[in-house]
């Protein structure tokens, strides 16, 4: 019998959530025919078969997490066994068991305490055992600041000490799976935004000079995206102002500078928000720049997004105008530094430099960054650096040269 486990299927993950079987017990499968989809932080992942063979057991439900390493189904192989699967021995004096199906494991597993992956990582490091923690959430949820608190008081509560959940009236609501990548960006959201002290910047820049490049250009057949010219006005900006391009490590007390440019873009799809990583942005031209924006943009609305298409962005941006946004408060993409949003634009009476007025398209940009990194004063100067190259493209493009 094989065993289809759950492994690392990107950037050290230690676990994922099961949010779709594609077989069934009895199915036959093909040596690497998908046979599970798993959910993790930032994607949905297919795993293969190791070998052909006929389904007998699915192990875990839909919708619980589990970790890497976790059976997640039995295989049993109609072909010779491949040399890398390792066979499991047992010894002489017991008896083979079959395998638990998956009302068993629902009945014979311990409760499951209510935390983040995060949380959970705390309590691992600290030696702590979420079951003896208890929580002030009124649902039985453990957080980060209840694990803390347990530390420092140095008791172990009685189990009469616990909060005791509180129950609602039922009455009849629609409901929406709260699981898949939707769940994936609770956690992820969470972890960021209760491990790093944001601070949101705010700016307006003027598009009026940029807007009639692109036009200009998309006339004589060589059109660009919006998205393009952002980006490489935030590696010209992020090379001037490195310590946005970087990762805090608190274990070594180092803030690791990237050299690296892989900027993260922030995209709506069906099932929620994911970020595919243009890699070596600073090392590609504008028109490489704009084909690869609109490829990650139209697979990842596909799901057709690799898992090297998802991984180790150093900085993030999301365009939100043509949502009609006009201005948010973003929560960084952890580990990075820094995000950076750009909103709506729309034309606006102005003064210029004359004192004339005069009508220009104006766009609102939000920069939330990480405040235990840098300060307002560096902030404002980053984007300040952006807006000008922005609001003077010539300039742009002389940096490129």
């Amino acid at each position: 019998m094989i065993e289809v486990k759950l492994h690392d299927v990107g950037e050290g993950m230690t676990e994922g959530e099961i949010a779709n079987y594609l077989v069934q017990v009895g199915d036959r499968v093909t040596i690497d025919q998908p046979v599970v989809e798993v959910s993790t932080d930032k994607m949905v992942a297919e795993l293969p078969a190791p070998v052909s063979g006929v389904v007998t057991d699915l192990l875990i439900p839909v919708g619980q997490t589990v970790g890497v390493g976790t059976v997640l189904l039995l295989i049993e192989a109609t072909e010779a066994q491949p040399a890398v699967t390792v066979k499991r021995t047992v010894e002489r004096s017991e008896q083979p068991q079959q395998q638990p199906t998956v009302t068993a494991l629902l009945t014979e597993r311990p409760k499951r305490v209510l935390a983040t992956p995060y949380t959970r990582k705390i309590a691992r490091d600290l030696g702590i055992d979420l079951e003896l923690v208890p929580a002030v959430d009124p649902f039985g949820r453990v957080t980060e600041e209840d694990v803390r608190r347990f530390v420092e008081s140095g008791t172990t509560p009685e189990p009469d000490q616990r909060p005791v959940a509180v129950e609602t009236p039922s009455a009849p609501v629609d409901t929406i799976p709260f699981r898949g990548i939707r769940k994936q960006i609770a956690k992820k959201m969470t972890q960021s935004l209760f491990t790093i002290p944001h601070v949101t910047h705010f700016e307006e820049v003027d598009m009026t000079r940029l807007l009639a490049l692109r036009e200009e250009l998309k006339a004589a057949g060589k059109p660009i995206s919006v998205n393009a010219f952002f980006i490489k006005a935030l590696i010209v900006a992020l090379q001037d102002f490195p310590v946005f391009n970087a990762k805090l490590d608190e274990a070594n007390e180092q803030i690791l500078l990237e050299r690296q440019y892989h900027i993260g873009v922030a995209t709506e799809t069906a099932d929620g928000l994911i970020v595919p990583v243009v890699r070596d942005a600073d090392q590609l031209t504008m028109q490489q720049l704009h084909q690869q924006v609109a490829d990650l943009s139209t697979r990842a609305k596909t799901g057709d997004l690799r898992a090297a298409d998802l991984k180790a962005s150093t900085f993030t941006m999301s365009n939100v105008g043509p949502l009609g946004s006009t201005g948010a408060t973003p929560i960084i993409n952890y580990p990075e530094t820094a995000l950076i949003a750009f909103h709506k634009t729309k034309k606006r009476v102005c003064v210029d430099d004359q004192d004339q007025i005069v009508i220009r398209s104006m766009m609102n940009l939000s920069m939330s960054f990480d405040h235990r990194v840098a300060d307002g004063a560096t902030a404002v100067a980053f984007t300040n650096r952006f807006a000008g190259l922005i609001e003077h493209p010539t300039t742009l493009l002389m940096e490129l040269i």
